[in-house]
Parts: structure tokens; C-alpha cells; sequence
């Protein structure tokens, strides 16, 4: 029998031989290059998140249990850099209505809900949120519900109207003098119309002490019933909106309730401008000020594909209209970067 290392093999044969031997060598080398590679990228991209990444984190957790501590919110202390040039280019935006005398002051909140990343302008500003307190007492009417089931069946009457001293630029449906309205159906006419009839029904049957405990759980500054005024910061406000998203306050149930509500709205002239009509948002605004300073807002969770996000804008001038125009402007600027 003849041995294997005599047997001659033809030419063609050991071409291919040749080459099937070659390819696999460079298989072998292009995969263990790109390993490395990727291991390479991988290590520079832990040092830089190490080098980068000194920020601190802030834990929220609720109160007032005995061997619990649910957790509310994990943030970060500092804004994302990745945010960086939206801000500025809403900074440009603000400084432009400033000098056409159009804006006396802007304050934005925006957060990422895929991540921790958020940025602020002006976030020490103070407002008066106007219709945006709307939103709270929907969670403590909500709140309510889960503590004595079955109070948003219960009926109320509309006796005299609302009387608001201030001029409303923005104007929707409104329950009747004399009619009867279950509380879920109040609290659609206070969230979707924005109506202070079915809202001022509603405070007058609101348990305060649930109210003051909401504030005190998402470590907001407790309101004064007596007071005339309250008062918020854009990041504070956003606390209502991302308890609702998160489902982290609400049960579930709730909470999807609350954020399918707040769909509905029909205040169209702001941050509903500039998103595209498939996109739903869940937004409330706000009319406040007075005569001399008029002060519009608005807060939205726009739920955009796959990268959702929060935009809290609140604004002090002298025409809602323009307002309303420099809430859309900015929204069109964030928008367009998330949807990248």
C-alpha cells in the first residue's frame, strides 16, 4: 500500500488545497483582529465611562411605612452631556424671543426616560403652575380611590360657576350649573378640557391630607390651603409626570388611567404643535400671572418609537399666543434631536 506522503496530487487539486488553506488562515486573523478590536473599544469605552462618569446619584424612596421603603426615583445629580447641544440651541431660541421683547423669562426641563440623562435652563425659576395643578389633584382624587374604592362613582352638583378674574386665553368644554357629574367624569372634563368648573367641584370635595402627602412624597414643598399662591420649579413640576410614567406612586391601573387622560388633551398650540399627530403625548398646561407678566406652561411625556421622553416648558411674557409659539419652537428643536 502505498504511503499518503507519496500519493501525488494534480495541480488543480492542490490550487484549491492552497487557497482553502489561505482563506481560513485569513478567517482565523480577521476574526481574532476584530476581538481584539472589540475588546480594545471595549476597555477604552469603560475607562472613559470611569474617567467621565463621577456623577452622583440621588435615591428617593417613599416614607411612612413601617419595614418598607418603596422606591420612588434614581437620578442623576448632574446633567448629561449628551444633552449639552439641544440646551444650547434652546438657549439660543430663548435669547432671540427676549430680544424681540416677546419673553421675560424660560425655563426648560428635559429627561430621557431610556436612561438617567436630563438637562435644565433655568431650573431655579419659580411659577405659578396655573391648570398644571390639575395634575396633582388628579393623583390625590386617584389616590383617594385606591384608599375608599368606589369614590369616583360618587356624584357632585355644580351649584354657581367659577369665577376667574383672570382672562383665559385658552378655552374648552365645561360642565353645567345645575347637573350632577360622577367624580371620574369631573376629573375628564379637569384634565382633558382643562375646566375650572369641574375643578373648583373637585376641590371642594378633595381630602387634603392625601394631597399634602403626595407632595410630601415626591419631596415637593407642602401647599398651604390658605395660601394665595404656590409655586414651582420646572423639575419639581416634572415630578407629577414622571410618577405617572413610572407607575411608581399610582398602582398600575391608576396610572395608565392618569397618562390616558392626559392623551386626550385638546390644548393643541405648544408642545402638541410641533409633534407629529401620530405620536401621543400625555401633556397638561397652564395659564397663570396676571395683567402685568402672563404666564404659560405646559408638560408633556411624548412617546416617541423607542426613546420616550419628558419636556417640562414654563414661560413668563406679555401675549399667551407668542407663549404658546416659543413652547413649540423649542419643542421642535428636541423633537428633532430625539428622533435621530
Amino acid at each position: 500500500m502505498k504511503s499518503i506522503l507519496n500519493i501525488k496530487l494534480s495541480l488543480p487539486i492542490f490550487i484549491i488545497c492552497c487557497f482553502l488553506a489561505s482563506g481560513a488562515t485569513y478567517i482565523f486573523a480577521l476574526k481574532s483582529s476584530n476581538e481584539k478590536i472589540e475588546l480594545l473599544n471595549q476597555e477604552q469605552a469603560e475607562k472613559e465611562l470611569l474617567a467621565t462618569d463621577d456623577c452622583n446619584y440621588k435615591v428617593d424612596r417613599m416614607s411612612g411605612y413601617k419595614f418598607i421603603k418603596p422606591l420612588m426615583f434614581v437620578d442623576r445629580e448632574c446633567e448629561a452631556a449628551s444633552l449639552k447641544p439641544i440646551k444650547l440651541k434652546i438657549l439660543q431660541i430663548i435669547d432671540s424671543y427676549k430680544a424681540s421683547q416677546n419673553l421675560n423669562q424660560a425655563s426648560v426641563y428635559i429627561r430621557d426616560f431610556n436612561s438617567t440623562s436630563w438637562t435644565a435652563i433655568n431650573p431655579q425659576e419659580n411659577y405659578e403652575p396655573g391648570s398644571l395643578f390639575k395634575v396633582p389633584i388628579l393623583l390625590c382624587f386617584l389616590k383617594m380611590n385606591e384608599i375608599h374604592p368606589g369614590i369616583l362613582n360618587r356624584k357632585l352638583r355644580l351649584e354657581v360657576p367659577f369665577e376667574n378674574k383672570l382672562n383665559v386665553a385658552f378655552k374648552s368644554k365645561s360642565i353645567q350649573v345645575g347637573k350632577s357629574y360622577t367624580i371620574r367624569q369631573l376629573l375628564k372634563y379637569m384634565i382633558v378640557y382643562s375646566d375650572n368648573n369641574a375643578t373648583m367641584l373637585l376641590n371642594q370635595n378633595i381630602q387634603f391630607s392625601v394631597l399634602t402627602r403626595i407632595f410630601s412624597d415626591l419631596d415637593l414643598p407642602i401647599p398651604d390651603k390658605d395660601a394665595p399662591h404656590y409655586y414651582f420649579t420646572v423639575g419639581q413640576y416634572s415630578m407629577f409626570m414622571r410618577a405617572i410614567y413610572n407607575a411608581c406612586y399610582l398602582n398600575t391601573e391608576d396610572s395608565q388611567y392618569a397618562a390616558e387622560l392626559l392623551t386626550q388633551a385638546v390644548f393643541s398650540e405648544g408642545i402638541r404643535n410641533a409633534i407629529p399627530k401620530p405620536i401621543p403625548i400625555a401633556h397638561k398646561f397652564g395659564e397663570s400671572g396676571n395683567y402685568d407678566e402672563i404666564q404659560l406652561h405646559e408638560s408633556a411625556i411624548v412617546y416617541l418609537h423607542n426613546r420616550p421622553f419628558l419636556l417640562t416648558i414654563m414661560t413668563k411674557g406679555k401675549d399667551n399666543k407668542k407663549l404658546a409659539k416659543l413652547m413649540s419652537d423649542i419643542t421642535n428643536v428636541v423633537y428633532e434631536d430625539f428622533a435621530k
